[in-house]
């Protein structure tokens, strides 16, 4: 007889949700653990021109981080940035990086004050939203931030910065995306696709990125984990490149640098998604394991003992 194997449980219920960042109202979805206090929250900011449907991908079973977050005992937020979701009416324009990082900060401090986030919050982010997330996390003075889960970012794009903003107004397709075989049928149905148009300050931004990270990085004073799907083309990701790249974030206890095969820049809506998803939850348990040893806890939080 063949066992089963569950994917993850995509019935788990995803609710739509607001939060208030200093004023500015905020959409996002939410999971939630059913019946258990979460061990910690995952809070993850979706890349340029996308919203927070990038990380509840529904085209195949499992690729979803809300449900799959949820069934392994974590809440997940994924937030719609500003100037995205309903709070892209109110800010046609969109937001800079450092009011949206500023923003962000204020939507975790409402988030945290109204739901359980257990032992702390790991920021996950793609692509732009990775640079927002650098940018929280750098202003982040509190012991709340577990680590910085960031993937589809670098610091010297691949290609010529004067063509970069070009690229971005049209969608710049293939690097988006690479080739079409890494994500399920259906991934781009009409309507599967959560993208909205990439706000204008945000664009604006993206040559400034370089200068930007060399500010940030170093301030960073969390576990940082960083992804490059193999099919990456926005970012240089060669040794040289990386050894630069992992050398700026100082302040950081650890580093990590990870590989994610069969996978394209987006890497949240392809096949590869539930990959990288666990390897992410992963990172999140190393981040916690140093606050358990600290307390005297088991992984499943009671005191340890034999």
């Amino acid at each position: 007889m063949t066992a089963s194997v569950a994917l993850g449980d995509d019935s788990r219920p995803v609710r739509r949700i607001t939060v208030d960042a200093a004023g500015l109202t905020l959409s996002a979805l939410l999971s939630e653990p059913e019946h258990t206090p979460p061990r910690a929250a995952v809070v993850a900011l979706h890349g340029g021109g996308l919203n927070a449907g990038y990380f509840d991908a529904r085209a195949r079973p499992g690729l979803s981080l809300l449900t799959l977050g949820s069934s392994l005992g974590y809440t997940v937020l994924a937030l719609d940035r500003p100037g995205y979701g309903v709070s892209g009416e109110r800010l046609p324009l969109g937001q800079r990086l450092a009011d949206q990082a500023a923003s962000v900060v204020a939507a975790l401090q409402d988030f945290a004050s109204r739901h359980d986030t257990g032992a702390g919050i790991l920021l996950l982010a793609h692509s732009f939203g990775a640079k927002v997330a650098l940018g929280t996390a750098a202003a982040l003075a509190d012991e709340s931030l577990l680590g910085l889960d960031l993937s589809g970012i670098g610091h010297v794009y691949d290609g010529e910065r004067r063509d970069l903003p070009e690229a971005v107004r049209n969608g710049g397709w293939r690097r988006n995306w690479g080739p079409l075989h890494l994500y399920p049928p259906g991934a781009f149905r009409p309507g599967a696709v959560p993208a909205e148009p990439m706000p204008t300050h945000e664009s604006a931004d993206v040559a400034h990125w370089p200068d930007r990270f060399h500010d940030l990085a170093p301030r960073v004073r969390v576990p940082v984990r960083l992804t490059f799907a193999e099919h990456e083309s926005w970012w240089r990701h060669d040794p040289d490149a990386l050894t630069e790249l992992t050398g700026a974030f100082t302040s950081a206890p650890r580093v990590v640098v990870d590989r994610q095969p069969h996978a394209g820049h987006n890497l949240s809506l392809g096949w590869a998604a539930r990959s990288y998803h666990l390897r992410a939850l992963a990172f999140l348990e190393e981040c916690l394991v140093p606050r358990e040893i600290n307390q005297g806890l088991s992984p499943c939080g009671t005191t340890g003992g034999i």
